[in-house]
């Protein structure tokens, strides 16, 4: 099962998706994210472009780092060395599907992004929400997430973008020095949608603890009274069919339904049956254009 993940500032977005704003940063959630999918024994690529490898590796201390493979986008993102490891863009779906398949992996990895808003800047959102779409039904990734500072970009890229995650965490302080409030989108196949509000800490090793839940929003649960409420009930006249009025209406044959029976009697002639044929005169005046002139007096 693909995901897609976001995180932001005030927000984080994923197939996964984060984001975060200025008041809060998000990259401390998402680091928890890389952490928890080393853990898990995942695969893990991350495109680096707000921070070094060195700064990733040291603060996942104690994480098992030889499934991570770290690509260099901090030291030259815009290619103007000769050699740059890897630019924004090349930020495609033929490059970063090479990127990935490149090492041997025995199933397909999660794609880290750090960050989206560094790509955004550079490249149009419709090119980067393509390459996003692509990358979710290509296979070489199970899950994408990505940090986005959504207080940096327009209310409309922000938007395009996480339509594409089935996952957003939005990000923001909380009233305590270490607690934080995230906000969580989760968006199913069939197309519910249910919100949670949280908050969470994280810790040195960046697990994260969850302090409380807010509230809980999904579809609205029906009102007993309201459920057994009856429409139909107090009228002056019975919208109601009996069991003996429902069968007789089943057993009703419609005027203009055709049975079997009608269409092999209309198609198939018995003995007796009659046929009307008529052979146009030569005095025949027929106006296609006016078909009621020989009406005229």
């Amino acid at each position: 099962h693909f995901k897609w993940k976001l995180t932001t500032r005030y927000p984080v977005c994923s197939d996964e998706g984060k984001y975060d704003s200025a008041s809060y940063s998000g990259r401390h959630l998402l680091k928890s994210f890389i952490n928890a999918a080393l853990n898990r024994e995942e695969y893990v690529h991350v495109l680096g472009f707000e921070g070094s490898e060195e700064e990733l590796r040291d603060g996942l201390k104690g994480s098992p780092t030889q499934r991570l493979h770290f690509h260099n986008a901090f030291t030259d993102p815009l290619g103007w060395t000769d050699h740059p490891a890897f630019t924004v863009y090349q930020f495609n779906f033929e490059e970063l599907t090479h990127l990935v398949k490149q090492t041997s992996h025995p199933k397909p990895a999660i794609l880290i992004i750090d960050s989206l808003s560094w790509i955004l800047r550079h490249v149009s959102p419709p090119a980067v929400c393509k390459t996003l779409q692509q990358l979710k039904k290509g296979g070489a990734v199970r899950a994408i997430i990505g940090l986005l500072h959504a207080d940096m970009h327009q209310r409309g890229t922000v938007g395009s973008v996480c339509h594409l995650a089935s996952s957003i965490i939005t990000v923001a302080p909380g009233m305590k020095g270490d607690e934080a409030v995230a906000k969580i989108t989760k968006r199913s196949k069939s197309g519910k949608v249910i919100q949670d509000e949280e908050i969470f800490n994280i810790k040195e090793d960046f697990t994260v603890t969850v302090q409380s839940k807010l509230s809980h929003i999904g579809p609205k649960q029906p009102d007993p009274e309201e459920k057994e409420m009856d429409p139909t009930a107090n009228l002056t006249f019975n919208l109601r069919l009996s069991d003996t009025e429902r069968e007789a209406k089943g057993k009703l044959a419609l005027p203009f339904v055709f049975s079997k029976e009608k269409k092999t009697a209309l198609l198939h002639s018995g003995p007796g049956s009659g046929r009307i044929l008529y052979e146009p005169d030569a005095n025949d005046d027929y106006d296609q254009e006016d078909p009621d002139d020989d009406l005229d007096v």
